[in-house]
This record gives structure tokens, C-alpha cells and sequence, in this order.
């Protein structure tokens, strides 16, 4: 960070202060208040392992009761948390040009209690094991990033089953919902909330279904993936384009290719061969889309990777003239998600949940994305620019005199420059360029 230890210093108890206040009025007792409070501190500490019990030695219980009981005993929404945690993320990271990036994680699990466990593929895994999947939307901005939303995919051996659902004190009239179909229901939370975004992107998961129609309708851009095999077809005035993804990459000529970076990694720029077919210029009211308003583009943006030459295909969906470079950005920002799944779990115990309830996945996760919002806000506050006022004063600081330079090195920049130099990100994690998918068939 660009910030002094002290600074960053206040910036945490003032952060942690404002946290615990705003999630105060979801509790009605004092003591339950506490206790979620300590919760919280639990999660930000050092310990590896975010356990009952080791947050209650964190925390100086004598056991883990009192923690367990915020996830499982304790009277509280864990849907009033997650609009907290919301509000108070885009109070930092708000940005009208942002990516909302939906993606998914799994949670490992034994046995077959947890509520929607089951043997299912997971790409934390890289294979199909026994797991819960966690559905999550991260708002990606230029000032940073966290999560906004999250839903427990319950698979149909869970919802056909009234005995299991009630074990597991999931609510009356849950039922079966694919992973395409909740990251419907955050879309339309997150507009109803007023959360300014322009793109979504998601994978291949998500891509080609019901989400495709909800955000054309709704007038927001996407970069979505799709499968290798997916037919895509021109209409209109643009050059006669039909066949499966793949064979219209492959006869693209060597100058319809770009190679632009889709961002910064932890190993330095994610540079890529990239191709953007035009595919059709669309009316949207004209075609039922009535919040997009104009001309949009629907396309098909090809990335191949520049040491092996694998190819990964998106549908997109954008207002008519937007360039190559916009696109790649887009689908670039899913990085955001892949860092922080990364981060959550092995700093603030993402996947240690240790309560088997529909409640206290939700109470658990909830938390976690509190303590990463207020990661995320404090990383951007600590790195933010000084005020002009500091610079100007800087500026009319006495210079070295003609006999030599002062004693203070004129060989470091101010704190203020270099705290302007670093990315607004939190602590990076591994790139999800390299992240294994299954083939189209293997999810739900």
C-alpha cells in the first residue's frame, strides 16, 4: 500500500468501526451484536483456520458456542447482511462503466448433510467430488472489487427431497433452480438496488440461456462464454458468417487477430491473440429489447492462448461501434473473481464453514464477503492519491541548494506518488486464465 503504517493503521479500526455499525441493526440483541462482532474479527485474524473453535480463542471464549450460534441459533436475515455488504461496496468501488462478473466455487465437503452437498463438478477441484457450489456476483470496477451477491445451488437430488430440505432448515418453497437461473435473480437484484454497471461476464456456464435475453432486455453489454461447438450465424448487412464457433475462428485470416492484454496478472500483463466477429447491428426496442435503446452489435470474441494456441469463445453483446479493446477488458475483468474466491479462502475462511443449515451458509458467506468489502475499501482508501492541497504545498517546498542536495533523497518520490502508482486491487491471487472447465454437458 502507498499509505504509512499509520495511516493504514486507522484506516482499519476506522473501517472495522463502520462495519460493525452498519450491520448493528440487524441484530436485536446487544450480546448477538457482540458476538457477530467478534465474528468479523475472527475472520480478519491471523489464525489459517477460521473454525468455531478458533475464533473462539481468538475472540477469548471458552468454546465455540457463541460463534456457532451466529450461524445456526441466532434470529437474523442473512439477506439484510448481503444488501449491507452491497451499499457499503459501492460506496468505495461505484462506477457506472463497472462489469458485474458472475462465476461460481465449490466448497468441499464429507458426508451428506451439508445442505446441497453432492457429488458434482467443481472447478476448485478441477473434477467431480463430493461439494456444495456457491453461485457469486463481484462488482469489478476501476477502483477495485468485491462481491455483491451470492446464492446455494441445490441440486435436484436436494430439491426433490422434502425430508432433506426441512434437515436442513432450507425455506418453504424452494425449488430447483439452475446456476444460469440465480445468476438471473442477481442480475435483477442488483438493478433493483439502483447499482450502476454497464457488462456482465460470466463462462461457459452461464452463456447462451436465459441470461443472454435478461440482460439484452435490460439493456446491459456482456462478453459471455460459449461452448467450442455452438453454431453462430450472421444476419443482415454485415459478411455471411455461419457454422460452429470454432470453425468460424479458424478461418479467420492471420489479420483478423489482435494480441492485447486482458489485464494485469500476478505474473505480470495477460496478453492473448484475441478476434471480434461482428455477427449483426440490432434495433433493441425493435426486437423487444426495450432498455436497449439504439443500435447494438451482437458478436462472437475469440481468445487463443499465444503458447499453445487453445481457443476460448464468448458471446457479446454491445452498443454498435464499441471496439475490440472494450471487449477484451470486459472479459479480462473475470480475473476479479477468480483473485477473490482465492483471497476469501485462504485469508478470511471462505470454505471453512463449518454449519451444515441452508442459514448458516448464507450467515457465513455473508460475513466473509463483509470482511472482503472491507478489505477492498481500505486498499483503495490507502492507496488513493493525496488531496491537490498536500500537492501544491509539496510543490512549494524550498529546493536543494546550488551547494548540494539536501539531506532528504530527492531519489524517492513523495508518499503521495507512490501511492498513486499502485493498482487499487486486493492481494492478488492466482490468474484464472489456466482454469480447468468441464465439457458443456457436465453441469446443470
Amino acid at each position: 500500500m502507498g499509505a504509512s503504517m499509520e495511516a493504514t493503521l486507522e484506516l482499519w479500526a476506522l473501517s472495522l468501526r463502520d462495519v460493525k455499525a452498519r450491520m448493528r441493526p440487524l441484530f436485536t440483541q446487544e450480546r448477538v451484536a457482540a458476538s457477530a462482532g467478534l465474528f468479523l474479527d475472527g475472520l480478519l485474524g491471523p489464525e489459517r483456520r477460521k473454525t468455531g473453535w478458533m475464533r473462539a480463542e481468538a475472540a477469548g471464549d471458552p468454546g465455540p458456542w457463541r460463534q456457532q450460534a451466529i450461524l445456526g441459533r441466532g434470529r437474523w436475515d442473512a439477506d439484510a447482511l448481503r444488501d449491507v455488504v452491497r451499499d457499503y461496496a459501492l460506496d468505495t468501488l461505484s462506477d457506472p462503466d463497472a462489469v458485474l462478473v458472475i462465476d461460481e466455487t465449490g466448497f468441499l465437503k464429507q458426508g451428506k448433510a451439508s445442505c446441497g452437498v453432492g457429488r458434482q463438478y467443481t472447478g476448485s477441484a478441477g473434477k467431480i467430488t463430493n461439494c456444495q457450489i456457491g453461485v457469486f456476483a463481484a462488482y469489478v470496477s476501476r477502483h477495485g472489487h468485491a462481491f455483491v451477491d451470492r446464492a446455494l445451488y441445490l441440486p435436484k437430488g436436494w430439491t426433490g427431497d422434502p425430508a432433506r430440505l426441512a434437515a436442513a432448515h432450507v425455506p418453504e418453497g424452494t425449488g430447483f433452480a439452475t446456476k444460469p437461473h440465480l445468476a438471473v435473480r442477481m442480475v435483477e437484484r442488483t438493478m433493483a438496488a439502483g447499482v450502476p454497471f454497464a457488462w456482465v461476464a460470466a463462462d461457459t456456464v452461464y452463456g447462451v440461456s436465459e441470461l443472454e435475453m435478461a440482460l439484452r432486455r435490460a439493456g446491459k453489454g456482456y462478453v459471455l462464454g460459449m461452448p467450442s461447438t455452438q453454431e453462430v450465424w450472421s444476419s443482415g448487412m454485415r459478411p455471411d458468417v455461419a457454422g460452429m464457433a470454432e470453425d468460424v475462428a479458424a478461418a479467420l485470416a492471420p489479420s483478423g487477430w489482435q494480441r492485447l492484454s486482458a489485464g494485469a496478472g500476478t505474473k505480470g500483463p495477460r496478453v492473448y491473440d484475441w478476434a471480434y466477429v461482428e455477427l449483426a447491428d440490432l434495433d433493441g426496442p425493435a426486437q423487444g429489447y426495450s432498455g436497449s435503446h439504439g443500435l447494438w452489435t451482437r458478436g462472437l470474441l475469440v481468445r487463443r492462448s499465444v503458447a499453445d494456441g487453445a481457443c476460448a469463445f464468448f458471446a457479446t453483446w454491445c452498443p454498435a461501434g464499441t471496439g475490440i479493446g472494450t471487449l477484451v477488458a470486459v472479459e479480462g475483468s473475470r480475473w476479479a473473481i477468480e483473485d477473490s474466491f482465492e483471497t476469501a479462502k485462504t485469508e478470511l475462511g471462505l470454505d471453512h464453514n463449518e454449519s451444515r443449515s441452508w442459514h448458516g451458509w448464507h450467515r457465513h458467506v455473508s460475513l466473509v464477503m463483509l470482511a472482503f468489502a472491507m478489505l477492498a475499501t481500505i486498499r483503495h482508501r490507502a492507496n488513493r492519491p493525496a488531496p491537490q492541497k498536500t500537492l501544491r504545498r509539496l510543490s512549494r517546498q524550498p529546493q536543494p541548494s546550488p551547494a548540494g542536495p539536501s539531506r532528504k533523497s530527492a531519489a524517492s518520490p513523495p508518499a503521495w506518488h507512490s501511492a498513486a502508482s499502485v493498482r487499487p486491487t486486493l492481494s492478488p491471487g492466482r490468474s484464472g486464465a489456466g482454469r480447468t472447465k468441464p465439457p458443456p454437458n457436465a453441469h446443470t
